[in-house]
């Protein structure tokens, strides 16, 4: 895991090449490189900086550099060992042990041929002094970032969208239409960019760089293809072994030159993990994260630690318990900082202080339960859409009743919050839905009505744009199942978009690399061979993954109410935070510059004091976004208006 960057005929391409890779060094505090080629009247430079996980020594430095061909690259190789094995029947010689230079051999045998070949997570840059050219590549669930800029036939391109900020001195414009999609989802999707020049080679994809500056693209991995060719293996009954699948991407995910620790929440997906990696690595550590009593007790918290010890004591692990309560006045513009766009999720937090614990304890690998719930369902959104359809049947009159009835319900009084007020609200805001309105209803921020009346009037085509883009990737599918429809748009954008980036950012900021063996092609494939309706049961979700985990977990654990890897935001928001959000309402950038409508804003704030709404998750992602607008805007020399 590390950082890469470079350029391609880029003016003073040396110079920036190393400031770009120096912007990177938290990815790669265990060294760094640089390699330089001419390209005709202009130059092709590679950064890295490098976080030593697989081959320690020396023969894995990069950029690596071999007959011709030379590489940054930033991920791993799950399979490396059999296309080394592959490879070496056919003659190649290797010098070290590292996935690198299996990757290089690869791509020296096969180019863009071996990208479908690959398993693991990766993003990197080949650049072939015979052809000059540069080729960018990324893996296919979009686990490993890439941000690109291009200007003429010039390029450049880097791990992290702060480090091509950083290099072009404040002269790239925020895009507002990637702010208005971070409002409506609180993330930013893989198809934008929150700097308008800027973009996100897209997950599954490769970019080519000719020395006559022309540029191509192409795509070697595609999720709607493997959804679809799932669900023709589910109509001839061919299912998969799926405890097999997820037990050998486990190990798999383990095979590294220095300690593996697990995240272990107590929850299904983190259990299942660590119990599996338990078998292969003995005594293998674990971390788990705590709030303070009176948080969990106002946020009405589940006791998720009481979990996380059974799991511990009966598979033998190393448990280490992280108290949350950090100073998050301090660390709001840092973690802002670190995660590149604006990302409204407060587990980013989680991860960087669990992430930096165990840095601090020696441990460089962390395995995560990340994308089980986009995969099989897992999401409380998935089980309240299908619930939905019920709901739907009962008479209108009955309907209208019981949602002004809930509409008086207090969500929160000044002791305590209630969660099942708020799902209620929540769900009845989408139930009454078409299907893809209610599906993006049911995980996103705002209604059109809502979030046109928060934003500059003059950005109502661009909040179309925003909804229509949803709806086009929802409906880019021939499924025939409702819950597999989910499923497939989740992966598409809620996990690359959201979790796969926060993880890669705050985890990387600790100088951390988290693998994901859930987010795995062939832990994918299985997932999209398995009917909507063994996902979700009755009222239970994920109940494929549940019945294959039972085979080493006890039932207590596979089956209990999901947690929750998050934050006690409301409890934040009434005594913490409550200060900083009077600062953004009464003078912050975003309303200063018209971006946000303050009255709009005040009411807000004033509803979720009242207890009537629950708005702290709109209001954090508030305060994520003006943070990083500061940040974005500051010292560029440029208007900040609209």
């Amino acid at each position: 895991m590390c950082g890469i960057a470079g350029t391609y005929r880029w003016p003073d391409g040396k110079v920036v090449t190393d400031r770009l890779t120096d912007v990177l060094a938290h990815r790669g505090p265990d060294g760094a490189g640089r390699y330089s080629h001419s390209l005709g009247d202009s130059e092709v430079h590679l950064g890295h900086r490098r976080l030593a996980i697989i081959d320690l020594s020396g023969t894995g430095a990069q950029p690596m550099v071999s007959d011709g061909l030379a590489l940054t690259y930033n991920g791993e190789l799950y399979n490396a060992p059999e296309l080394r094995t592959e490879l070496a029947s056919a003659g190649v010689r290797f010098r070290g042990t590292s996935d690198t230079e299996v990757l290089l051999e690869a791509w020296r045998r096969w180019g863009t041929d071996c990208l479908p070949r690959l398993r693991g997570m990766f993003a990197f840059a080949v650049f072939d002094e015979r052809t000059g050219e540069l080729v960018l590549a990324r893996d296919q669930l979009g686990i490993k970032p890439l941000f690109l800029l291009r200007r003429g036939t010039g390029l450049m391109f880097a791990s992290e969208l702060k480090a091509l900020a950083a290099v072009t001195d404040g002269s790239l414009e925020v895009d507002h239409a990637a702010l208005v999609a971070s409002l409506l989802y609180y993330w930013v999707p893989d198809s934008r960019c929150a700097f308008r020049e800027a973009e996100k080679l897209p997950p599954g994809s490769w970019l080519r760089c000719r020395a006559d500056g022309r540029v191509e693209r192409g795509t070697y991995w595609n999720l709607r293809d493997i959804a679809h060719e799932g669900r023709e293996l589910a109509r001839a009954g061919e299912q998969p072994d799926l405890g097999a699948v997820v037990e050998e991407s486990t190990r798999r995910h383990m095979l590294s030159d220095v300690p593996v620790a697990t995240f272990l929440s107590g929850g299904l997906d983190s259990s299942y993990l660590t119990a599996l990696a338990a078998r292969h690595q003995p005594g293998i550590s674990a971390y788990t994260i705590g709030f303070r009593a009176e948080d969990t007790k106002f946020e009405a918290m589940p006791d998720d630690l009481r979990y996380a010890r059974q799991v511990a004591e009966r598979y033998g692990v190393d448990l280490h318990e992280i108290e949350i309560a950090p100073q998050v006045t301090d660390l709001l513009p840092r973690m802002t900082h670190h995660l590149d766009e604006p990302i409204g999720d407060p587990a980013a937090i989680n991860t960087y202080l669990i992430c930096s614990a165990a840095r601090e304890a020696g441990v460089k690998v962390m395995l995560s339960g990340m994308g089980a719930d986009e995969l099989f369902a897992g999401y409380r959104k998935h089980l309240a859409n299908v619930l939905a359809l019920r709901y739907q049947r009962v008479p209108r009159p009955l309907r209208r009743g019981l949602s002004r009835t809930v509409d008086r319900l207090p969500v929160a009084t000044s002791r305590r919050g209630y969660r099942s007020v708020r799902f209620a609200k929540r769900f009845l805001s989408f139930a009454d839905l078409p299907e893809e309105t209610a599906f993006r209803r049911s995980y996103t921020m705002y209604d059109r009505g809502e979030l046109l009346a928060l934003i500059d009037p003059d950005l109502a085509g661009t909040v179309d744009d925003v909804l229509t883009e949803h709806a086009d990737t929802y409906q880019d599918n021939d499924l025939d199942d409702f819950v597999n429809r989910m499923c497939l748009t989740d992966a598409r954008m809620f996990l690359p978009g959201l979790n796969l980036a926060y993880t890669d950012r705050s985890s990387m900021a600790a100088s951390t690399e988290v693998r994901v063996p859930y987010v795995d092609v062939e832990v994918v494939k299985a997932a999209f061979a398995v009917p909507g309706d063994r996902k979700i049961v009755g009222r239970q979700g994920k109940v494929v993954l549940k019945e294959a985990a039972t085979s080493i977990l006890p039932r207590e654990i596979a089956y209990r109410p999901k947690g929750l890897f998050s934050a006690p935001l409301r409890a934040w928001m009434s005594r913490d935070l409550a200060p900083l959000v009077r600062e953004v309402v009464n003078d912050g950038v975003l309303v200063n510059s018209g971006f946000l409508r303050r009255d709009a804003l005040a009411r807000l704030v004033a509803e979720d004091a009242s207890g009537q709404r629950d708005f702290s998750k709109h209001l954090w992602h508030v305060l994520t976004l003006e943070y990083w607008y500061r940040g974005a805007t500051s010292g560029s020399g440029r208007s900040q208006s609209v």
